[in-house]
């Protein structure tokens, strides 16, 4: 009979959970490059729009984007000493803003579980365009700390939020989120963003064919009635990022579908663009009580025009959502001792990095079935750089 130190133990390796992202080391320039305002990729589109991830911590589990299963209390997050502080976030801002930035999203996951967030906002309201413009800054949130830190977050110098919300329904919403948070906390924590000037506000939902597309015309309702035009209730089709979600395409409520069912009780009108790259096809009430968007991300791609780039918690620089590794910006911030690596050249890496960029994961998607076996990439979790 074999005794118990006699037995063989053989791991398992689950494929959901999710692996550290790889990364792709930057070399240093020789020389730096004196900022001109504008980058452009290789197709193209020029950098705007920076996606700055502050934590990869959050406090709610929603299945499309952290399911409960895979980042459970086993899950290990980055070390502090992993994290970029805020002096780097800054410095790499600045050097973004020099070379054409010119709105900033602070997101996490959870953004504002980061300790002294609003030390960073100051930082950042602070820094100004080549032409002394200060930037558009804004955040992304869940909404659950929204009531506690609204005024101080204005008070910082935040612009504008972004607010995560699928469902009007408490019980829908509990299912989502997966930890049981109340609808009303994030409704109240809504009404406080805007009292204290937070605005106007962008509110985000997901839809999930068979899972909340019930809630799609109670929240156009009550974001049109409550809130006129200072909320832009938008929603968004299910998206395979990352490798844990376990998405399937007949989970996607295409938007053209959305858009009939909204018709049914509203007329609605097509707007313009607010800006170039923007991800939402807008849609206005004809009576003029405000507007809601659609983004089509799965169904109707937006490469074409996209200019955003997206700066993880721990310094990787990734220039597509769908991505499956980032370039490493933390080690130019960190040189070896004796070393120093001045701001133009880390503008030169990073003119270097997006010329060279050509990402069109949804454009290539709608073309032919993405692969997921286990030999494809793992493609970046969101909560590792925002949405």
């Amino acid at each position: 009979m074999a005794r118990m130190s006699d037995r063989v133990v053989i791991p398992l390796l689950d494929e959901r959970k999710p692996a550290r992202p790889g990364s792709i080391a930057v070399p240093v320039p020789a020389q730096g490059l004196a900022a001109t305002g504008l980058l452009a990729d290789a197709l193209g589109r020029p950098l705007r729009d920076l996606r700055i991830s502050v934590t990869d911590r959050c406090n709610f589990r929603c299945s499309y984007c952290m399911p409960k299963e895979v980042f459970d209390h086993y899950h290990q997050f980055l070390p502090q000493a992993d994290l970029l502080s805020f002096e780097e976030i800054t410095r790499l801002a600045s050097i973004f803003a020099a070379h054409g930035v010119r709105k900033l999203r602070l997101t996490g996951g959870e953004p504002l579980l980061r300790r002294h967030l609003e030390r960073l906002i100051e930082m950042l309201a602070a820094l100004r365009t080549p032409e002394g413009e200060p930037l558009d800054l804004t955040l992304t949130t869940n909404g659950s700390l929204l009531t506690k830190k609204a005024q101080a977050l204005k008070d910082a110098g935040l612009q504008r939020i972004t607010v995560s919300l699928d469902g009007l329904d408490d019980a829908v919403f509990q299912r989502m989120n997966d930890v049981g948070f109340p609808v009303a906390e994030v409704l109240k924590g809504i009404e406080t963003a805007q009292a204290v000037g937070l605005g106007p506000i962008k509110v985000n939902m997901v839809v999930k064919r068979g899972v909340n597309e019930d809630q799609i015309l109670p929240m156009a309702r009550y974001f049109r009635d409550n809130y006129g035009g200072s909320v832009v209730l938008r929603f968004i089709e299910y998206m395979d990022v990352g490798a844990t979600n376990g998405w399937r395409m007949d989970e996607v409520l295409p938007s053209r579908e959305l858009l009939e069912l909204l018709r049914q009780d509203f007329e609605l009108l097509q707007l313009d663009p607010s800006a170039p790259g923007e991800t939402a096809e807008r849609w206005g009430y004809a009576d003029g009580r405000g507007e809601i968007g659609l983004i089509s991300s799965v169904t109707q791609a937006f490469c074409g025009d996209c200019n955003r780039a997206r700066l993880s918690t721990e310094g990787k620089l990734y220039t597509c959502l769908f991505a499956h590794q980032g370039h490493d910006l933390r080690a130019l911030l960190r040189p070896a001792a004796g070393a120093a690596i001045s701001d133009a050249q880390i503008g030169a890496a990073l003119a270097g990095l997006w010329g060279r960029r050509d990402d069109r994961y949804s454009q290539l998607r709608a073309a032919e079935t993405p692969s997921t076996g286990s030999d494809a990439p793992r493609r970046v979790e969101m909560h590792y750089i925002g949405g």
